[in-house]
This record gives structure tokens, sequence and C-alpha cells, in this order.
């Protein structure tokens, strides 16, 4: 693996272990700890330093350690596929649905915004303007 194919993959793990901590805030109303994770993967038999956790979620080192993997995984309740980024690997159904809550999250801030903003608009224009807004975020890919 070259130093620019450790790096995407390495900001790819970063992608996901963020959207799973986003996942798990919108389930449970808090954001995992440190200690959380660290904790049930001890239990498990893998070791998490907080350096190592820091460079994972913030994407600066790739990792290639098939036993965290398996704790994460678990701990967030997904495929270990997913969690590595391989190819083919189905996005969890709970992740899907937290990514099109967000979105539409996004475009309902985005439209309240225009409608603040433009004032005196005409509902006719207003209506466009959403329609527009729905429709390119229905074009948004999903990664």
């Amino acid at each position: 693996m070259t130093e620019d194919e450790s790096q995407a993959a390495a900001e790819d793990l970063a992608k996901r272990l963020r959207l799973l901590m986003d996942v798990a805030v919108a389930e449970s109303g808090s954001e995992p700890t440190y200690s959380q994770i660290a904790d049930y993967l001890k239990e498990r038999g893998a070791n998490l330093s907080r350096s190592r956790w820091t460079y994972m979620v913030n994407g600066h080192r790739y990792v290639q350690d098939p036993a965290l993997f398996k704790g994460l995984a678990a701990f967030f309740d997904v495929d270990t596929a997913f969690l590595m980024g391989e190819d083919g690997a189905a996005t969890p159904e709970k992740v899907s649905a937290q990514l099109d809550l967000v979105r539409s999250m996004r475009a309902a801030k985005v439209k309240s915004f225009a409608a603040r903003t433009l004032g005196d608009i005409s509902p006719k224009a207003l209506q466009a303007i959403s329609t527009f807004l729905d429709e390119e975020m229905a074009h948004i890919p999903e990664h």
C-alpha cells in the first residue's frame, strides 16, 4: 500500500467512525466516550489507547488490526466488512437511515434560511425553490 493509499484508507476509516458516532448519538442521545469504547474492547481482548483512537477517528494514520475492527464493529453493531471499508460491503440500514435524516434536516435548514432571507417571496417561488432543493438532495451520493 502506497503512502497515498494508506492516507486515503485512514481518511475513509475516519469518515465511517465519525458516521457511526453520529448514529450512536441519534440512537442514545449522547456520543460514546473513548472510555466506554476502550472498556468494551478490553472486555473482548482488544486494546485501544487514547492516542490510537484519536488518530483513527481523525484519519491521521491507517490502522490494520482485525481484532480492533471486530470489536469496534460489535460496539457499533455493524458488519466488520463495512467498518473496514471492504469493496461490496453494504451500508447498514441504520446508517443509511441516519444519512437520510441528516440530509432531510440540512435541506429543511436551507429551505428555512431561503424563506427568511428572501422575505416577501411569492408562495409559488418558494415552492419552486423547495422543489429544486428536494431534487438536489436526492442526487447527493450516500458516501
